[in-house]
């Protein structure tokens, strides 16, 4: 198995003005596993910018629904895409709204930047729930070392109740949707204010339409996360044609 991880995450349409901003500016398309390089806001050069976006370019452009679990012993990767691709089904596309910059608090007082829903997203909420409750089943046991990790954030007490039942403390309750642009910055008003004007430049529209659920995978030589296959929302008659392949190879899992 390639990957030692796996996420379940939101993107918009790989080929939309959307996606390509959010490539551009974390230094990294999952898609292709390919570098995007260049991207610098006012004030940073290429090279700075690179330093403050480590973080989310491991992971992808992204917002999470199921964060990144190991795959349950009795399981295997043809389990994990047959459950996957049936919650799809049982899900309808929908709007979520447009999307705008903003920053999401850290646990130490710092803060991300990032794409935010301009309003409470119901629909996204609602969308998490049903994953989180539905897909569970499929994950690893937390292992002491992962506990370890988690607990060593702040967490409140419901976080830390999360923690112990879904393997992850900002579920449910505690679950914000957003596309992380930066990492955990001390002073991210100055990264906020730039990405702000370099978003409305480049996206066309920042309105959000959640069609598909990708699943993720983290590559076991260098721990990058690469989208593995789409899973497109919508009855049985419309994923006949099966999820579109994103990965060349995946089927060597």
């Amino acid at each position: 198995m390639s990957h030692s991880r796996y996420a379940l995450y939101l993107t918009p349409p790989l080929d939309s003005d959307l996606w390509r901003f959010g490539a551009e500016v974390i230094g990294r398309d999952a898609a292709t596993g390919l570098d995007v390089e260049g991207f610098a806001p006012e004030g940073e050069t290429p090279e700075s910018w690179r330093t403050l976006t480590h973080e989310p370019r491991r992971y992808g452009f992204h917002a999470t629904v199921i964060a990144p679990f190991r795959l349950r012993a009795d399981l295997d990767v043809i389990d994990l895409y047959d459950a996957v691709a049936a919650f799809a089904r049982a899900n309808q596309p929908f709007d979520a709204g447009p999307l705008q910059v903003g920053r999401i608090g850290a646990s130490d007082g710092r803060a991300f930047v990032a794409l935010r829903p301009e309003g409470r997203a119901p629909h996204l909420h609602a969308f998490e729930e049903r994953a989180v409750r539905k897909l569970d089943p499929l994950r690893a046991p937390l292992t002491d070392a992962e506990r370890g990790k988690r607990e060593a954030a702040r967490l409140t007490p419901l976080q830390r109740y999360y923690l112990d039942v879904w393997g992850y403390p900002y579920v449910l309750n505690e679950f914000r949707t957003h596309f992380t642009l930066t990492n955990a910055l001390v002073d991210p008003a100055p990264a906020e204010k730039a990405l702000r004007w370099d978003f409305q430049m480049r996206v066309a529209s920042p309105a959000l339409r959640i069609e598909r659920l990708a699943l993720f995978g983290e590559r076991r030589q260098d721990g990058l996360f690469e989208i593995v296959r789409e899973f497109p929302l919508g009855p049985a008659e419309r994923a006949r044609r099966g999820p579109r392949r994103v990965v060349a190879g995946a089927q060597s899992d």
